[in-house]
C-alpha cells in the first residue's frame, strides 16, 4: 500500500488549496474558542437538538485515495477521511465513516443518513445543488489508456470504447449541460461509452481488453496507475478541470461553516501540513509542501 501514494502526493502538491483562500471570508467567520467547539448551531442530520456529538461521513469506499478500504488493516481511510478526522478531533465529535453508493449519495443526504459528502467530491457543475465549503483541491479529468494502445492523443480515441463511473464528474465532463469542449469531441467520436459503478471495474476491463480508455479524476488516476506495475498512461489533454470541495445538504450552512472554522483553524497552526505530509512519509518519500498556496497567515 505505501507505494501507493507517492505519484499521487506529487500530482497533488500542485493542486492543493487551503480553505482559507476562498473569498467569501466575512460569510464564513465561525467562534471556535473551546467555549464553543462541542456546540452545534444545526439539529440536522447526525446530531442532537442544541449540540453535535458526531459527524457521518459520506464516502466511495472505492475512491483512493481520499477515501477507500485499506486491505491490510481492514479500515477505511484516505486523504479527505484524515482530514475529516481533525475536524472530528478539534471539536470532540465522533467520526462515522459512511461508505455508500455513490449514484445514491444524494438520497443518503437528503434522508439524513450523512451529514455531508467529503470524498474527492466536484464542486463544478453542482454549485446549486447543495451548501458547499470553500475549495480545497484543483482536480482535472483525464484520460487512461494502455501505454502500448498507439493512443497517443483524444483524436485517436475515435471509434474506441470508453469506462466511465455512473454519476461522476468525468461523465458530466463528456455528456450533458456541462460537457465540456473537449469532452463533447471525445464523446461524439466514441464508439461506445460504458457507466460503470467504481473504477477498480474500469481498470480491470481496460487490463483485458473490454476498453480502450478510461475517463477518472487525475487524482484517483495518478493513484492506480502508481499502485500498478506499470503499463498505462495519462493522455497530455485533460478533458477538464474542476475543484473539490465538501458537499453538506442545501441550506446547512450552519454545520458548512463550523467544519469551515475547524480547517480554517488548522490550516493556521499547521495541522493540514502534518495531515498531508503523513501520506507522503508512508513512503518515506519527499513531499514538496506549497505553503504560499494555503495561504498561511
Amino acid at each position: 500500500m505505501k507505494k501507493k501514494i507517492i505519484a499521487l502526493l506529487m500530482a497533488l502538491s500542485m493542486a492543493m488549496l487551503l480553505m482559507a483562500c476562498g473569498s467569501n471570508s466575512d460569510s464564513n467567520s465561525t467562534d471556535t474558542s473551546s467555549d464553543n467547539k462541542a456546540q452545534s448551531t444545526d439539529a440536522g442530520s447526525g446530531a442532537a437538538s442544541g449540540e453535535r456529538t458526531k459527524l457521518i461521513v459520506g464516502f466511495d469506499a472505492e475512491f483512493p485515495p481520499y477515501g477507500y478500504l485499506d486491505e491490510e488493516t481492514n479500515d477505511y481511510t484516505g486523504l479527505d477521511l484524515d482530514l475529516a478526522q481533525a475536524v472530528c478531533d478539534y471539536y470532540g465529535w465522533e467520526l462515522v465513516k459512511q461508505p455508500i453508493d455513490w449514484d445514491s449519495k444524494d438520497m443518503e443526504l437528503s434522508s439524513g443518513s450523512i451529514d455531508c459528502i467529503w470524498n474527492g467530491f466536484t464542486i463544478t457543475g453542482r454549485e446549486d445543488d447543495y451548501t458547499w465549503s470553500k475549495p480545497y483541491i484543483d482536480n482535472s479529468q483525464v484520460v487512461v489508456v494502455k501505454e502500448d494502445s498507439g493512443i497517443t492523443s483524444i483524436d485517436d480515441l475515435a471509434g474506441k470504447i470508453m469506462d466511465v463511473q455512473a454519476d461522476s464528474s468525468a461523465l458530466a465532463a463528456l455528456e450533458g449541460e456541462d460537457a465540456t469542449e473537449v469532452g463533447q469531441k471525445i464523446n461524439s467520436s466514441l464508439g461506445q461509452l460504458i457507466q460503470v459503478s467504481n473504477y477498480n471495474t474500469a481498470f480491470m476491463d481496460l487490463e483485458s481488453g473490454a476498453v480502450d480508455a478510461i475517463a477518472m479524476d487525475i487524482g484517483v488516476a495518478n493513484y492506480q496507475l502508481a499502485s500498478r506495475d506499470g503499463g498505462f498512461k495519462i493522455l497530455d489533454e485533460a478533458i477538464s478541470t474542476e475543484q473539490y470541495g465538501i458537499g453538506f445538504k442545501k441550506g446547512n450552512t450552519e454545520l458548512c461553516e463550523q467544519v469551515e472554522a475547524a480547517l480554517d483553524a488548522m490550516s493556521k497552526d499547521g495541522s493540514i501540513e502534518k495531515i498531508v505530509n503523513k501520506w507522503a512519509e508512508m513512503d518515506n518519500g519527499s513531499y514538496s509542501y506549497l505553503s504560499d498556496t494555503w495561504c498561511y497567515e
